[in-house]
């Protein structure tokens, strides 16, 4: 997802390890394996990294005091020999990276755990007049809590900017996150919370310039929020898919046209000639970004159930651009190996039948978990991303560490599941070419 500044309308995943600032057709590709809950690893390798993610993410549930709801700590304290101590991360559960744990608790019939999580994001998206980026992490009494940190030099309490924000994508994720526990559950109250996320993007995030889609949603507190103008590729995946689940099952609401709405915009952005996504558009809502490459708005599009044939050929571009020898980097520079997003393709391999490519990708990730279950962000010490941490950054400033991490846990266990988490868990596809 996009955040203001030089660098624009590239991917939200970036933001979340440093925020202080501001923060196929598809049947070919798809149907070749199931999308359903829990599908069993069909590799010893497979096998593995879903026992171990998921014991991790159920275990950082388990542990958590009481039965109730909760929100999981995004990044774990233990840093790398060289790593700033970011007071801004210390506690804090980014709305994403919960809403891929309730999809990959899920995936590994870990029930009772992903509602507890899910529990917690349906709350907060029913109790604020916008959903945040990010929250405290721990237990939830009345409602989630923003993010916030005692600052002893300063003498007070700070919270981030960006945390604070409402980043469209984000929302996305959340509505997604609670589709999923309505598919599991049946219980209206999941739905209805994904209809009230759905609404605010409608409401808020609308955007006839150009191509259509949605914009980068809100940035800052609430005293001066802040509207984001640039338009996230990736952003208006997330929606295409949680706008076509809401409409297949209301198949005569609105919701297919905002699906439609989310799809034109992605459409725009397929570069024929080079065979790859434009990371989205400048402030304008029209001039592309062409100034940098992101790994994840490659790959999300071919999950997609009605993903484009010609768009395989972004595959070919992440392995070609973004390749590093056992995985992937972040972005096009390929200094490191980047574990979330090297799992969410393992996860596009393995639904388009490439097992031993998947099989590759999964073996780095199994010999990347740390001792206390989470998988590290990077293999290396320090990853770049190309972006910069705030308006004012001289440089591209933003940096990943070999720090554990919830979203790439939660990644590794959907890969090694074959859970596409744009799609029911139930959905049944009937195989053949469109």
């Amino acid at each position: 997802m996009l955040r203001t500044g030089t660098i624009v309308a590239v991917s939200d995943r970036g933001c979340r390890m440093r925020l202080s600032a501001i923060r196929v057709a598809c049947v070919t590709l798809l149907c070749a394996a199931t999308a359903g809950h829990g599908a069993a690893p069909a590799t010893a390798v497979g096998s593995e990294v879903a026992q171990r993610a998921c014991a991790a993410l159920s275990g950082r549930v388990e542990r958590s005091p009481g039965r109730g709801p909760l929100l999981l700590r995004s990044y774990d304290d233990s840093r790398g020999s060289g790593e700033p101590d970011d007071a801004v991360l210390r506690t804090a559960a980014f709305t994403y990276d919960n809403a891929l744990a309730v999809i990959a608790l899920l995936a590994c019939d870990r029930r009772a755990q992903a509602l507890r999580v899910g529990e917690a994001l349906r709350m907060a998206a029913v109790s604020d007049n916008r959903l945040r980026n990010a929250y405290r992490a721990g237990p939830v009494a009345d409602k989630p809590l923003l993010n916030g940190w005692w600052d002893a030099g300063q003498q007070r309490w700070l919270e981030d900017a960006y945390q604070a924000g409402t980043a469209t994508g984000n929302v996305a994720w959340a509505a997604l996150a609670l589709l999923a526990l309505y598919d599991a559950t049946g219980q209206a109250r999941w739905l209805e919370a994904a209809h009230q996320l759905a609404d605010w993007v409608v409401a808020n995030a609308a955007d006839p310039r150009g191509a259509g889609g949605f914009s980068g949603g809100v940035h800052g507190f609430d005293a001066d929020p802040q509207k984001l103008l640039w338009k996230s590729t990736e952003h208006n995946v997330d929606l295409a898919a949680l706008f076509g689940w809401l409409a297949k099952l209301a198949p005569t609401g609105r919701w297919s046209t905002q699906a439609s709405n989310a799809r034109r915009f992605v459409d725009a952005q397929w570069d024929v000639t080079s065979g790859h996504f434009l990371v989205g558009t400048l402030p304008d809502g029209m001039t592309a970004n062409r100034g940098t490459s992101g790994l994840d708005v490659q790959l999300w599009p071919l999950l997609l159930v009605d993903a484009v044939h010609d768009w395989r050929r972004a595959l070919d571009y992440a392995e070609r651009e973004h390749g590093v020898p056992g995985g992937f980097d972040f972005n096009a520079d390929r200094d490191g190996l980047w574990l979330e997003g090297t799992a969410q393709a393992a996860l596009v391999y393995r639904l388009q039948g490439r097992e031993r490519d998947a099989d590759k990708l999964l073996a780095t990730i199994a010999a990347q978990f740390a001792p206390d279950g989470f998988i590290y962000a990077t293999r290396e010490a320090r990853i770049t991303t190309g972006l910069a941490l705030s308006a004012d950054s001289a440089s591209a400033d933003f940096y990943y560490f070999r720090r554990p991490h919830l979203a790439a846990t939660a990644w590794a266990a959907l890969a090694a599941t074959r859970r596409n988490p744009y799609v029911p868990a139930t959905a049944k596809r009937n195989s053949g070419n469109h």
